[in-house]
């Protein structure tokens, strides 16, 4: 074997920051020396650039750093006086799902380099474009010496291009080419249907592979990758896992490196692209030759280190990839040396070769008495270590460990991510016997910090106004199978019924095998524009070719959103579409949109093709769901997001429309929020309850909720004016903030860990990166690891921020068991997650909290599920201690102060001027310069700071109408208890001007009969419930109500202050005398009636003294007098249930005085909620009466239940009755 004659001295470790897959940086440099000095330029480096910048210290992502590495390559060529170009082709997908982007961005830099992006429609055709690129060097018509070749793509798309990637491998790579595959392997399954280890696949087809163990590592084994791929013929796989591609970092750009290529024996058929080479077994036999010549050159450009080399090693540790930081940071928590693990005779290896074996951990086994592999998953050094030493001599059998231990017991796990603290007691082990202590942090030992209430959770969900909110409705009885996209996110969403999962391109093919073998005889398959262009389009012409029953919904949304927006790497109309379609053979064809009008053009569509509004869709798919054969519904309407970027870039708009709900007159039944699906439409409590409210910046103008059955909602058009309330000067508050004393700062000799919590799509990404170049520019060592995954779908966001004065301290960019020294959390719910509570420690973790609320998709479905905002306070607060807890309402803050975007901005310079972000002030000013906004968010974060030292300046700036935003957060401010005096006295003005004085005093004597009860009295719970709720019923909201709060002053007057005269508005109702009118779901259909209703409104408003007597027209419908029974009947079940109220029955008591909160909307809305009120007030009338659940419910019922209950009509001259006693 080649590793007998490597010389282990030779490998020793020469300077310590060769050994760091971490990033390296100036040492001892303080933040307020660095900006005091004056930065270097390569320090001042773009952030969008940092793939272009010349040698030195750098700032760069992961995907930077591929794109970097093209560069390096090139650079390297023509130090060699060789003309290479360079071409990468690949599809996104994370953790890769940001290459593109950054090549594109980069298309001058690359193209001056003479390298070309292709954006591949999928992986096995980006592969197959590699192969091409090989044959350059042989083609007597070549313009360049050779062409060197990058794909990527995630585990998936290494699964699915298989065939090309072994074809292009077998035949062979280019002396002056060579081919790199990377491969974004996701181990922790943070963003995949399943987790992937792409090494065994790759050693399958005959791959070398490499792993770096950190982005300093990219460069390095990214050239000699290519090096390895031109010596041996062989492409070579590069894993690019999450925790290092998905990391941004500060590093050390060294020298462009030399290799030296070995003597090797090519064989008979040489090792490299030839032509002819036609089908045959000299293929495959050329394969071992390519391997030696691999193995030739590992040993003579050896890539893997050894840190510690001891002349008499006990122990090798062979760490591999990003194990080896892993262990880095295990060994220095644990207070182990270097110096120590030489001195015991312990080799620690750090592996980037992964397969073939490295010769290098190969020459130290056969010398040590044990071997310790630690990798990540599955074994695959360590099998092929125990292969390559089973037939060596006696003295050369290391005892090999690593995924079992001598005895076979589990010692490292095969299915879980590697992080120190699930190390470190391996290690203590290991170690102790070799006199060494390592000294695991207690808090390791302690059982992890979780949380102990089943609080809701933020998991990812559709973007407000996006399509698939309506697209992947399904009608009642009927079943759709998810597919690859953001529309998966159906499959959360239980009234949909979408369930299945298969590889992309596949959608739809598993139902031909379940189809002959059940009942149902159909099922609707979604297929977003993305896949079909990528591979879906084959699944269905297999569909069609089996003459299946199934209609795919062809989501047409023009960009790839999940992974950011990008372009569709093509061109896919919906013409072309339904071109395609019916080319193949589909029964029926029909294009269902948001906007029709852009298909009434003539050639729009091809004949055939049936056009509908998108209104109609429940209507379409029922008719589709009848069709025999396969037929094809094209949904078109644009991603919400990309849109929102589109209109961006437009000129700004003279008029906005808006769309505002009428808090007074909305129930709270949630019935937009069904319609519409959209996390815009969002609870606020009110002092009537809980109602719903449009967020106008979340909102991309879909206008699905106003589908709502509810009068509530306008939608006003107008020119916005530029300052609608009091603002400060910009130049006023960056003065007074500049004025404010300097914090005082941490060392960073060890690491400074912060935890940021938040949103995606809100913009704490930026604020983690901003962080973290600042770090960099003042000269630190810093690394950011953002776990994003579905995150820009409103999911959670957990972004690692890393801070030291030297990398040597830094081994890997997670934060890990108790570890974290600030928890910035932008969103409590994020916060309270056991990803972020394991890091917390108290005594050592300060916690800096936004409690502003921000719902989850599951409020959506649930109106009764809250944000247990007061809890999850107290919870952190117990967790880390009161003195370390801060808090404050961030997003109210920005509303009032800047604008809610910058929220997150805001909360930076708070926890900043608090002295826990330890970055300079002048280096956090230049990395918000560079993030983009930079005049908004240095505005919000200089009211952060002085929110922070000085709220007495901010104060005046605040609007009083948006509630009070000092510590409490604004909803528990809204929900806080009145008193009884208080509760009853507003209620009573109101119903005042909902009718009379009469009535009100009705409402005032029922509650004060109420109060004088002896066994109740004003602090009884009961009080407080029948005070709420009697008030509800009496003020139900009847045409005269409703016009009367549309015209209320209160609701027009905001709207006059946030628009210039010449507003438009538009009222959105179900109008009674056309309530057979229906739509597409069979509900009464809405119109739309222009502001010229408004003097009208006011008439209908006046005509509420015609209310409860026998001359008011709108009373007798149905739905008036069951409103009116309603209250009469909650008067008398209130009466004759009192005498059974008793200590043991008070909280069945206050439940059904809270029935009438129950009971919500109009319409068939509100009859549902009376129906299910009606059904647990017999339930609970049983319970209070009889005090058990095993007596028969009707007899009770029949004795205490008013017969107005029971009975369907109302009894005669009920409307005068309630007159009479109002």
């Amino acid at each position: 074997m080649y590793s007998d004659a490597i010389d282990p001295e030779h490998l020793r470790l020469q300077s310590d920051k060769h050994s760091q897959g971490t990033p390296t940086a100036a040492a001892g440099k303080g933040a307020d020396a660095a900006s005091q000095s004056g930065r270097q330029p390569e320090a001042h480096s773009l952030y969008s650039r940092e793939s272009a910048t010349p040698n030195g210290r750098i700032f760069l992502s992961g995907q930077q750093a591929l794109v970097r590495l093209l560069l390096s390559q090139s650079a390297l060529d023509r130090a060699n006086g060789l003309r290479t170009a360079g071409f990468v082709s690949g599809y996104r997908g994370s953790p890769l799902g940001g290459v593109d982007r950054e090549l594109m961005k980069s298309k001058d830099v690359l193209e001056s380099a003479d390298i070309r992006f292709l954006p591949a429609i999928n992986e096995d055709l980006a592969a197959t474009a590699l192969i091409g690129t090989q044959r350059v060097e042989t083609d007597p018509k070549k313009r360049f010496d050779g062409v060197y070749g990058l794909w990527y793509g995630k585990g998936p798309g290494v699964d699915r291009s298989g065939d090309a990637i072994k074809h292009g491998n077998f035949y062979g790579s280019s002396p002056n080419g060579g081919v790199l595959v990377v491969t974004g392997d996701d181990h922790g399954c943070v963003s995949s249907s399943m987790s992937h280890q792409s090494d065994r696949t790759l050693m399958a087809w005959g791959l070398p592979v490499i792993h770096p163990a950190g982005l300093a590592d990219y460069e390095r084994c990214g050239l000699w990758g290519w090096a390895l791929s031109r010596v041996s013929g062989l492409w070579v796989g590069f894993k690019a896992i999450t925790e290092t591609v998905e990391a941004t970092t500060s590093v050390e750009s060294s020298p462009l490196p030399g290799f030296v290529t070995p003597d090797i024996d090519p064989g008979p058929d040489g090792l490299h692209w030839r032509w002819p080479d036609l089908p045959g077994m000299q293929i495959e036999r050329r394969l071992p030759y390519k391997f030696d010549a691999a193995r030739a050159f590992a040993l003579a450009n050896p890539i893997d280190i050894a840190v510690t080399a001891p002349e008499q090693p006990r122990l090798v540790i062979g760490a591999i990839g990003k194990a080896y930081g892993d262990v880095r940071q295990a060994l220095q928590q644990g207070g182990v040396s270097l110096e120590q693990l030489e001195s015991a005779g312990v080799a620690l290896l750090k592996i980037n070769l992964v397969y073939p074996l490295s010769p290098v951990l190969e020459a130290w086994a056969k010398r040590a008495d044990q071997v310790l592999i630690v990798e990540e998953k599955q074994a695959i050094v360590e099998e092929q270590l125990k292969q390559a030493l089973y037939n060596a001599e006696s003295g050369q059998r290391a005892v090999i460990l690593g995924k079992r231990d001598e005895s076979g017991a589990p010692l490292i796990s095969d299915h879980e991510e590697l992080r120190p603290s699930r190390l470190a007691t391996m290690l203590q082990q290991r170690l102790q016997g070799l006199g060494i202590t390592l000294r695991v942090p207690e808090y390791w030992y302690l059982p992890a910090v979780s949380r102990t209430h089943d609080w809701i959770r933020r998991t990812p969900y559709l973007c407000s106004g996006c399509p698939h909110n309506t697209s992947t409705r399904v009608p009642e009885g009927s079943e759709a199978r998810l597919g690859i996209g953001c529309h998966a996110m159906a499959a959360r969403m239980p009234e949909r019924a979408t369930s299945g999962s298969v590889q992309m391109g596949g959608e739809g093919v598993d139902w031909l095998g379940q189809a002959p073998f059940v009942e149902t005889p159909h099922i609707f398959q979604n297929i977003g524009d993305g896949t079909f262009f990528h591979s879906g389009y084959l699944a269905i012409r297999q569909a069609i070719a089996a003459g299946a029953t199934i209609t795919y919904k062809l989501l047409h949304n023009d960009a790839v959103a999940m992974t950011g927006g990008q372009p569709i790497d093509g061109k896919l109309t919906v013409k072309k579409a339904v071109e395609l379609m019916q080319a193949e053979g589909a029964h029926r064809v029909v294009v269902v949109a948001d906007d029709p009008q852009r298909f009434e053009a003539p050639g729009s569509l091809p004949q055939g093709v049936e056009l509908f509004h998108r209104e109609r869709l429940e209507e379409v798919q029922r008719q589709l769901r009848e069709t025999r054969g396969v037929s094809v519904l094209v949904f078109d309407q644009v991603c919400a997001i990309e849109g929102r970027r589109r209109k961006k870039q437009l000129p700004t708009p003279v008029m906005k429309t808006e769309v505002l709900i009428n808090e007074a007159v909305c129930e709270g039944c949630g019935d937009c929020q069904v319609k519409s699906n959209c996390l815009s439409v969002t609870p606020v409590a009110t002092p009537f309850g809980t109602k719903r409210r449009i967020d106008p910046h979340g909102c991309n103008t879909d206008l699905s909720c106003i589908k709502g059955f509810c009068p509530s909602f306008v939608t006003v058009t107008g020119k916005p004016r530029a300052q609608y309330r009091r603002q400060a000067d910009s130049r006023q508050v960056l003065a007074r903030a500049e004025a404010l004393a300097l914090p005082s700062s941490c060392s960073l000799e060890t690491p400074y860990e912060m935890l940021l919590a938040g949103i995606g799509g809100t913009g704490i990404v930026t604020v983690a990166r901003t962080v973290a170049l600042a770090a960099h520019l003042d000269g630190r060592a810093v690394s950011v690891l953002d776990f994003t995954g579905f995150a820009q779908k409103g999911g959670s966001v957990l972004s690692h921020v890393r801070l030291a004065n030297a990398a040597d301290v830094l081994h890997q960019h997670r934060i890990d068991l108790g570890g974290a020294d600030l928890l910035l959390a932008a969103d409590l719910v994020v916060a309270s997650e056991d990803d972020a509570l394991t890091t917390l420690r108290a005594g050592k973790t300060v916690v800096i909290a936004n409690t502003a609320q921000t719902q989850t998709g599951a409020m959506l479905r649930n109106t009764e599920l809250r944000i247990e905002t007061a809890a999850i306070q107290a919870f952190l607060k117990q967790r880390v201690g009161a003195e370390h807890y801060h808090a404050l309402d961030a997003a109210q803050l920005a509303n009032n102060l800047v604008d809610p975007m910058q929220a997150n901005m805001l909360l930076l310079g708070y926890a900043w001027q608090r002295g826990t972000v330890p970055v300079s002030l002048q280096a956090l000013k230049e990395a918000i310069d560079q993030a983009g906004s930079a005049a908004a968010n240095h505005l919000a974060f200089a009211w952060g700071r002085l929110w922070a030292q000085e709220p007495a300046f901010v104060m005046p700036y605040l609007d009083p109408a948006s509630n009070d935003v000092s510590p409490v957060s604004i909803i528990d401010l809204a929900a806080r208890r009145e008193s009884i005096e208080r509760l009853v006295e507003t209620r009573s003005v109101f119903l005042t001007h909902y009718q009379d004085a009469a009535y009100a005093a009705r409402y005032r004597q029922v509650i004060e009969r109420l109060r004088s009860t002896p066994a109740i009295g004003d602090d009884s719970p009961l009080t407080e419930a029948v005070a709420r709720n009697l008030f509800k019923l009496m003020a139900y909201k009847d045409e005269y109500e409703v016009a009367r709060l549309l015209t209320d002053s209160r609701f027009m007057a905001p709207i006059k202050a946030r628009f210039e005269s010449g507003v438009r508005l538009k009222f959105h109702f179900a109008l009674p005398l056309m309530r057979n009118r229906k739509d597409g779901n069979g509900e009464p259909k809405k119109i739309a009636v222009s502001g010229w209703v408004l003097p009208l409104l006011k008439v209908l408003a006046k005509g509420r003294v015609l209310r409860h007597t026998r001359f008011d027209p709108l009373g007798w419908s149905a739905e008036r007098r069951e409103e009116r029974r309603l209250l009469l009947d909650y008067e008398q079940t209130l009466q004759r249930l009192l005498p059974n109220l008793s200590a043991e029955n008070l909280p069945l008591f206050v439940e059904w005085a809270n029935l009438p909160d129950s009971i919500r909307g109009y319409g068939h809305v509100k009859e549902r909620s009376i129906a299910a009120a009606r059904q647990r007030e017999k339930e609970l009338i049983v319970q209070i009466v009889a005090g058990t659940h095993s007596l028969s419910v009707a007899p009770v019922v029949e004795t205490w239940l008013p017969q107005s209950t029971l009975a369907p009509q109302p009894p005669k001259g009920e409307a005068r009755d309630v007159k009479q006693a109002s």
